[in-house]
């Protein structure tokens, strides 16, 4: 008998119109002449469930919006082919603007803090959880928490997971990450940064990161931590198991959104039932493709699949 595959659900509360666009030199005080602008629906959880998409699974994204920008992202995702349930809000969804520097290859990322939430707001967007039907299997709560939510919104969400017997995926920062709770996630990604700051040291050396990660799962905060070390690769670390998997080279054009390439990647490797390590590689594999397309387009499946086998051969499967 063929398993049923699991439901995957993702929570955006500050998403994002992705607007990427191009110019010669970024200039002070000038007119700045630019490409025509490419516009794709963006943030955190969104983002992952549009790589999910793409790599052939579906994930609904629930996610605020607001304005005419909430009304615009809500369309790309319609035209993507996404499901959705979109929390109405009052304030405006923000933007985010990315200008590649043609001259220097340089990339400016202009990122704004979103609307206010209001309480209301932020209780329909459990609700939205809550009620989803069927229930989800997989939820993934990624990106900034905007102004108004309480830095404790993800232990909330944890809780909820928890209540439905929904692994939850976590990938988010600063007060947000310190303050998502002992219990309830599964999966945490920081990077480099995120994690030296969680713990309130440097992690030069990979005993100092795997020893962090472990801090993190000894304490409840997860059960598993895949630590994202950018051009340098991955570390995976359980209660048991540590190991790391370097970085495949690319060519590479934009960064935006590689890392929620490589958290899509990763739950969709778990939902197709592949073991914690090749999702991982997976994961590592369609972060990897989202430096390789420009401006704000995340991985392409082809790109995503070739590197995967890739990563397989080089971690000697």
């Amino acid at each position: 008998m063929v398993a049923e595959t699991p439901i995957i659900c993702t929570l955006t509360l500050n998403p994002a119109l992705d607007i990427a666009t191009s110019t010669d030199r970024v200039t002070a005080t000038h007119k700045l002449r630019c490409s025509q602008a490419r516009y794709d629906p963006g943030g955190g959880g969104v983002n992952v469930a549009r790589v999910i998409c793409t790599l052939g699974g579906q994930a609904t994204a629930i996610y605020t919006a607001g304005g005419p920008v909430g009304d615009s992202l809500r369309k790309l995702l319609d035209a993507a082919g996404i499901p959705q349930r979109v929390i109405p809000i009052a304030g405006h969804t923000r933007v985010s603007f990315t200008v590649d520097e043609r001259v220097s290859n340089d990339q400016f990322r202009f990122v704004f803090p979103g609307p206010n939430l209001t309480f209301e707001e932020q209780e329909k967007c459990l609700e939205a959880i809550k009620t989803l039907e069927p229930a989800p299997d997989f939820l993934i709560a990624s990106g900034s928490l905007p102004p108004g939510v309480p830095t404790d919104f993800y232990a909330r969400v944890a809780d909820l997971a928890m209540e439905l017997g929904a692994k939850l995926f976590l990938d988010t920062s600063g007060d947000a990450l310190r303050n998502a709770g002992r219990k309830g996630i599964y999966l945490i990604k920081p990077n480099l940064r995120e994690l030296s700051e969680f713990v309130g040291r440097e992690l030069a050396t990979e005993e100092d990161r795997i020893a962090a990660g472990r801090q993190m799962i000894s304490e409840g905060r997860a059960e598993v931590v895949v630590l994202s070390l950018g051009a340098e690769g991955a570390l995976l670390i359980t209660a048991d198991v540590a190991e790391y998997f370097p970085a495949l080279e690319v060519p590479i054009r934009s960064a935006v959104g590689a890392g929620d390439s490589m958290l899509g990647g990763i739950v969709y490797g778990l939902a197709q039932g592949k073991p914690l390590r090749d999702a991982v590689l997976l994961g590592m594999a369609a972060g990897a493709a989202a430096l390789m397309t420009e401006g704000t387009e995340l991985n392409r499946r082809e790109d995503t699949e070739r590197l995967y086998h890739e990563m397989l051969v080089q971690a000697g499967q």
